[in-house]
C-alpha cells in the first residue's frame, strides 16, 4: 500500500491500542529520524508530526478512529476511492486547531501544504505574522488551552537571575546586554521568536542565560565580556594572544535540550561583547569549520556577526512563523 493511504497508526509502526506513552515515544524516535534539520525527508517529517497530532490528542484519536472504521475496504482505500460521506484516514475529524493553524502557516513542517504534489506556493517566510498551534481560534468551548494567548504572544520572559556572590554585577551586564541586542535586532524581525530568560538548565544543574525559540528552532545562548583585541576560535576555547579564554559550558546543556525537543534543531550560541561597546569588536579569527553559521554545535561570534547568523539560523528553519504552545509552555514551565 502506498504510503498516501497508510494510517497514522502505520505511519507511527504502532497497534491500535497503543498507550499514550508509546505514542509519544514512537514520535520522538521517528521525529528524531526524519527531521528536515537533520537531513531526513521533509515530506515523511509531516505525515508523521500529522499522525502524531492526532493520535496523542484523546479526543482526535477517538473521532479519527471512528472515522477511520468507515473509510471502507483497504482495497478501496488502495485505489482512492472512498466510501460515499466518508473521510480519508489522514483528515479524520475534520477541520481541526493543528490542520487550520497548518493551512494559515502554509504547513507547520516546512511552510508546505501536507498533500502531496501541492508545491511551495503558500511557503511562509520569518517575516510572516505568527501562526500558533494548536490555534486559539479553534479551542472548544470549555477547553482550557496550554497557557493564555496573551502569555503566548509575549516576546520576552523572565529576566536574568542573581546567583552567586562573586562578579554577579559583571555577569547580569552582560546578560542584558545580549538580551537587549536580541529584543532589538532579532525579535522585531520575527514576529514569532520568543525569547527566554534566566532558564534552569535541564536536570537542573544550573541555568542557561537565554533561549531563543522560532518554529522549530531553538538557540540557547550565552555572554562573554572580552577585551578589545584580536581572537581566534578553534572549536572549543578562544585564544587571545598567548591567554586562554574558556566559553561558557553551553554544550551539555544544548544537548540536554536537543534530546527534550527531538522535533526541534537545537545549537548553542555564545556572543562575545568588547569592553568597548563596539557590536564589530573583537575581531575573531576562525579555524577551519569553526564559522557561525548554526551548523555547530556552538557557534562562537562578536555582538554584530551574532545577531546576523543567530537571525539566520532562526529564520531558514521549518515554518520560522510558527509559535508551537506546547514547546513553549514546557520551557516556561520547566517540564524537563
Amino acid at each position: 500500500m502506498g504510503e498516501k493511504f497508510l494510517t497514522h497508526y502505520q505511519v507511527l509502526g504502532l497497534a491500535r491500542t497503543a498507550s499514550e506513552r508509546e505514542i509519544k515515544i514512537a514520535y520522538r524516535k521517528a521525529a528524531r529520524i526524519t527531521h528536515p534539520d537533520r537531513g531526513g525527508d521533509a515530506a515523511l517529517f509531516r505525515q508523521i508530526t500529522q499522525a502524531y497530532e492526532v493520535l496523542a490528542d484523546p479526543a482526535r484519536r477517538q473521532a479519527y478512529d471512528r472515522s477511520y472504521g468507515v473509510t471502507g475496504s483497504s482495497t478501496a482505500r488502495a485505489s482512492g476511492s472512498q466510501a460515499p460521506g466518508s473521510r480519508a484516514p489522514g483528515t479524520a475529524g475534520g477541520a481541526s486547531a493543528h490542520s487550520s493553524a497548518r493551512a494559515a502557516s502554509g504547513g507547520a513542517s516546512g511552510g508546505f501544504s501536507t498533500r502531496r504534489g501541492s508545491g511551495s506556493k503558500e511557503r511562509s517566510t520569518a517575516s510572516s505574522p505568527a501562526v500558533y498551534l494548536p490555534a486559539y481560534a479553534d479551542v472548544a468551548a470549555g477547553e482550557t488551552p496550554l497557557m493564555p494567548q496573551s502569555r503566548a504572544a509575549q516576546p520576552v520572559h523572565g529576566s536574568p537571575r542573581k546567583r552567586g556572590l562573586f562578579g554577579a554585577s559583571s555577569r547580569l551586564a552582560r546578560e542584558a546586554r545580549t538580551a537587549q541586542l536580541i529584543m532589538a535586532q532579532i525579535l522585531p524581525g520575527i514576529p514569532a521568536a520568543r525569547l527566554i530568560n534566566g532558564l534552569t538548565a535541564p536536570g537542573g544543574k544550573g541555568y542557561v542565560d537565554h533561549v531563543l525559540v522560532s518554529g522549530y528552532r531553538i538557540a540557547v545562548i550565552g555572554s562573554m565580556l572580552v577585551p578589545n583585541g584580536a581572537f581566534r576560535w578553534d572549536g572549543n576555547t578562544l585564544i587571545h594572544g598567548n591567554k586562554v579564554v574558556a566559553p561558557p559550558q553551553l554544550i551539555p546543556a544544548a544537548r540536554a535540550f536537543q534530546e527534550l525537543f527531538p522535533e526541534c534543531n537545537v545549537t548553542a550560541w555564545v556572543c562575545v561583547h568588547s569592553s568597548t561597546g563596539n557590536l564589530f569588536e573583537p575581531v575573531i579569527d576562525y579555524a577551519r569549520g569553526t564559522e557561525p553559521d548554526g551548523s555547530n554545535t556552538i557557534n562562537m561570534a562578536n555582538a554584530a556577526r551574532f545577531v546576523r547568523e543567530a537571525k539566520h539560523f532562526l529564520a531558514s528553519g521549518p515554518a520560522p512563523n510558527v509559535v508551537d504552545v506546547s514547546v513553549l509552555d514546557r520551557l516556561l514551565g520547566g517540564m524537563y
